[in-house]
């Protein structure tokens, strides 16, 4: 009887074997922790990319979509195997504390300023962001902040101090600070009527619109870089170099960057790969 146990228990195992279901249980555990900023998330491009990269290579992709400062926190930590954010001084600043082994650029877009169709503080069609704000701040007109320390947030606040602007005396007042992702602070910003900055792929994806529209665009201090970075594993030994550096290998290298412009929403390219220049 024991014998037969062992016969059927071996002839079941070389099935699951045939059928590459024990592989499967195996691959499932080749995965990486991936810290980055809510907007690749939000707009739908991991959910088009990840699949193709864990096709290519059989490892997984796990996600913490979080504000660029948060996801540097984390990475700091070690709580994650890559970095990819938008916030080219602090993601230097990561690799010259020893934290990361090299930062590449991926992709660009670029920021707007959205507002109410009835545009309060009269700055549609403007190019010049830090002269927008300044109006907005001169009008009292509301204006909706992620106040998370996120990239975005990093972009507002050095416009807001090129505009020469203290927000910190006005928050509260016309200037409110949500302390959340963009989703939530564009909905914030509908609901308020209020004016907000944001990445244009996520406004792109953004379906909460009203009325709202781009009242502010086209300014060159609006560059939005995104840049990959493997945490440092001599910081971390469990960081998975390996893998790690597969994904940033693929991501930066020609079918990742090809899938990078291919993705598209509505009929409009949201993000442009420049891993080469």
């Amino acid at each position: 009887m024991r014998y037969l146990k062992r016969t059927i228990g071996g002839l079941v195992l070389a099935a699951l074997v045939a059928a590459g279901t024990v592989g499967n249980a195996v691959a499932a555990d080749k995965f990486i922790i991936v810290q980055s900023t809510t907007s690749t998330q939000n707009s739908g491009l991991f959910d088009y990319m990840l699949p193709k990269f864990t096709k290519k290579t059989g490892i997984e992709v796990r996600v913490v979509a979080v504000g660029t400062g948060q996801a540097l926190k984390n990475a700091r930590n070690g709580d994650g195997d890559v970095l990819f954010v938008h916030a080219k001084p602090s993601e230097e600043e990561f690799v010259a504390a020893g934290f990361g082994v090299k930062r590449q650029d991926v992709m660009f877009n670029d920021f707007v300023i959205v507002g109410p169709a009835a545009d309060p503080a009269k700055v549609g069609g403007m190019t010049d962001a830090s002269a927008a704000l300044k109006t907005i701040a001169s009008a009292a007109a509301p204006f909706a902040s992620r106040g998370d320390d996120s990239g975005t947030h990093k972009k507002e606040k050095a416009l807001w101090k090129a505009a020469g602007v203290d927000t910190s005396a006005a928050s509260g007042t016309w200037y409110r600070e949500t302390g959340s992702g963009m989703g939530a602070t564009l909905n914030a910003a509908v609901g308020m009527g209020a004016y907000a900055l944001t990445d244009r792929a996520t406004w792109i994806s953004f379906k909460n619109k009203s009325d709202f529209k781009i009242q502010v665009e086209g300014d060159e201090v609006l560059f939005n870089q995104y840049g990959v970075i493997l945490v440092n594993p001599a910081k971390h030994p469990k960081v998975k170099q390996a893998e790690g550096q597969a994904f940033i290998d693929w991501v930066t290298g020609p079918e990742g960057q090809a899938t990078i412009n291919s993705y598209m929403l509505n009929g409009q390219q949201l993000f442009f790969a420049n891993a080469n220049g």
